[in-house]
């Protein structure tokens, strides 16, 4: 009988925090496991998570972000190599925690996927609770996991795509209402027990890693981490070990070590091993670097304005607003009182862009009126900081209780691409109208990476409206290729772009003048300092 497939996830690692119960049983382990090393971090309970998080470098002032993702596209906005999936198999309690954690603190990389398969537990029939709670169900064999969903998971992290994974409580044996939600997936670790028992879910899989740990040091492991963790006593550990982990390893998951690319004997001591895989997992990251600026400003700037483009109609009154906004003489308080006027207008102007749908309300003279009411499920804005953010109060002012989402994206000094450093989106943001916003568009990299994030979480392009104050050809031309159904806004738009891809005339550093802070000495628009426009 072929196994059902399972799937690796993984461990953070840490030490085991011993509870109330059973803290007497797990010390008397203590002298059966091998040395630690007194550097080691303690190990915690594994958990699936996304390390997006970036690298912050905090001051008493501010915060610094110090790497970020760089472009998992192309310049026609799709993906064009799909993020680097590492498995780790092995049985249970033989280090593959500790091996996974060697290997993402070598790679120092940020945007690394961590998913465990511990989180896709199936969930347990009453009968099988009562099971669970005597010892008597079986934990460790394939049919315990729900591999439907831990193999779309993976596929569409794989595809750059959002996902949810679901929270597994081990102490009631059954899922939380809440999910946890992934997102970012340069590397994409998983471990699991089973990690390799199926023919599909090794196709998916770029480099697998068997840990082979001895039977007896696994035993002890397991017996530390039940007791303390799990609150259950020696006899029954050691029953459920005899009945169901054995058996499975022998049956299940040693027979696996041969499609294994690499085997780690002795775990995390073996350092040697982990050195050779992270030289590799390198070259694969260094094989799927994009340049995408470069590419925007090559295509496509011969064309006609795209159809979906709508520019604000310039009246003397607001082409009298640009006059002001844009001269270099102009101070802070003007520059920002006239910025607001525009923003407030440009998003008036967006709104009119919804779907709007025929109602009857009656008047307070009891007569009908045949009027129109917003046809979607909520707006929700999304800026790209940091100085789309200038626009949020005005959108807030037109739009009541509108979410509001943030996108940190900036440009790397040394490649000249744009990175994603941050995102703090809404919960259940694809059924919405989203307004993006950014105040300067010029080669439109930034856009691009924005729209991209979106629809790695679901919200259909069509939905998507970008707002701008300001934009270039080359940006307008850019995201309307990539992305023909984004809805592109804006109060005006400038031919030209120079060779710093700074917009011509332009407006100057949009977020250097509205906060008031140092601008660049060459005058840059805000896209090259903040965002990447």
């Amino acid at each position: 009988m072929s196994s059902p497939p399972a799937y690796p996830g993984i461990r953070v690692s840490g030490c085991w925090t011993l509870g109330a119960e059973g803290s007497s049983n797990a010390e008397s382990l203590d002298r059966l496991l091998p040395p630690v090393g007194a550097g080691r971090s303690p190990r915690k309970r594994t958990t699936s998570q996304c390390k997006s998080e970036p690298p912050l470098l905090r001051t008493s002032k501010r915060t610094i972000y110090t790497a970020g993702r760089p472009p998992w596209y192309n310049e026609h906005g799709t993906q064009s190599k799909e993020a680097f999936a590492i498995g780790l198999g092995g049985g249970s309690a033989s280090g593959k925690t500790t091996v996974a954690r060697m290997i993402i603190e070598a790679l120092d990389v940020p945007w690394v996927v961590l998913l465990s398969m511990d989180s896709f537990y199936k969930v347990l029939t009453r009968q099988q609770q009562e099971q669970a709670a005597h010892n008597n169900f079986n934990f460790d064999h394939p049919d315990a996991f729900d591999f439907d969903l831990i193999i779309s998971t993976l596929k569409k992290l794989k595809q750059g795509k959002s996902v949810k994974v679901p929270i597994y409580d081990f102490t009631t044996h059954s899922r939380k209402k809440d999910w946890k939600t992934l997102y970012g997936a340069n590397v994409i670790i998983f471990e699991g027990i089973m990690a390799f028992a199926d023919k599909t879910l090794l196709e998916l899989l770029d480099m697998k890693i068997f840990v082979d740990t001895d039977s007896d040091i696994r035993l002890v492991r397991r017996l530390r981490r039940d007791i303390s963790e799990r609150g259950r006593d020696i006899e029954g550990v050691i029953k459920q070990y005899n009945k169901f982990v054995k058996p499975a390893f022998d049956q299940y998951i040693q027979p696996t070590m041969r499609v294994a690319d690499i085997v780690v004997p002795r775990g995390s001591g073996n350092t040697v091993a982990i050195d050779l895989i992270v030289q590799h997992v390198h070259s694969q990251l260094e094989e799927r670097e994009l340049s995408v600026r470069a590419a925007l400003a090559s295509a496509h700037q011969c064309h006609p304005l795209p159809r979906t483009l709508s520019v604000l109609k310039s009246t003397p009154q607001v082409r009298g607003m640009h006059t002001i906004i844009r001269d270099r003489e102009t101070s802070r308080d003007e520059f920002i009182f006239y910025s607001k006027r525009l923003m407030r207008l440009l998003i008036e102007h967006a709104l009119s862009f919804l779907p709007f749908q025929d109602c009857m309300v009656q008047t307070p003279q009891g007569q009908d009126y045949a009027g129109k009411c917003y046809a979607g499920k909520q707006i929700t804005g999304v800026s790209i900081l940091r100085a789309g953010e200038t626009m949020e109060p005005a959108l807030r002012a037109v739009c009541k209780d509108v979410r509001i989402g943030t996108i940190l994206i900036q440009t790397n000094q040394l490649t000249g691409e744009p990175e994603l450093h941050y995102l703090r989106l809404p919960k259940d943001i694809s059924d919405d109208h989203v307004i993006l916003m950014d105040c300067t568009v010029s080669t439109g990299a930034a856009a691009m990476m924005a729209v991209r994030v979106l629809l790695d979480h679901d919200v259909p392009e069509d939905k998507i409206f970008l707002l701008s104050l300001l934009m270039a050809e080359m940006g307008v031309h850019s995201v309307a290729y990539a992305f023909p159904r984004v809805r592109i806004i804006t109060t005006a738009v400038d031919k030209r772009v120079n060779d710093l891809f700074r917009i011509i005339p332009g407006i100057g550093n949009f977020g250097d003048r509205y906060f008031g802070t140092d601008a660049v000495p060459d005058g840059s628009d805000d896209e090259e300092g903040g965002s990447t426009g």
